[in-house]
């Protein structure tokens, strides 16, 4: 009787225990899987990315996210700002006409204004100057407040 007692126990407990409860992970999300249509890794957006809108013909994009967003930017740890709206033109291998997104460097914002697939390598236009990084450092998309993804 106490072994069937103790049994009936354990497997009324094992469902509770089974459950996860860490919180509700973030997944990339369409305009994630449109970056690597184009040959970008998806840590260049946020995950918080809401919704997304693709003119097809142009390439003219726009995506929201859940209000401005701060990132830190690898490998350098610059701090990225997405507005709430972000907007431009991609095609394969190229963001061009890029608003919203500004990053913090040399002690000033500046407006990140295009994005470039060279290789192995992402060329970021800045100010009429590009930076070149390597693309493996945005394999991750990364979650506001500089947290990184566990997906």
């Amino acid at each position: 009787m106490k072994i069937s007692l103790y049994l009936l126990s354990v497997l009324i407990l094992l469902p509770v225990s089974l459950q996860d409860p860490s919180p509700e992970v973030k997944k990339p999300t369409r305009a994630h899987a449109e970056l690597t249509n184009h040959g970008f890794p998806i840590g260049l957006l946020p995950l918080s990315v809401n919704d997304y809108f693709l003119n097809q013909t142009s390439g003219d994009f726009s995506l929201f996210l859940n209000g401005a967003c701060k990132i830190t930017l690898p490998p350098d740890n610059y701090i990225a700002t997405y507005s709430n709206k972000v907007t431009g033109r991609i095609s394969q291998g190229k963001i061009a006409e890029l608003q919203g997104i500004r990053v913090r460097a040399f002690f000033k914002s500046w407006s990140i204004t295009g994005i470039r697939s060279s290789g192995d390598n992402l060329v970021f236009e800045v100010a009429g100057i590009t930076a070149k990084y390597p693309s493996k450092n945005f394999d991750e998309s990364l979650d506001c407040e500089g947290k990184r993804s566990s997906s």
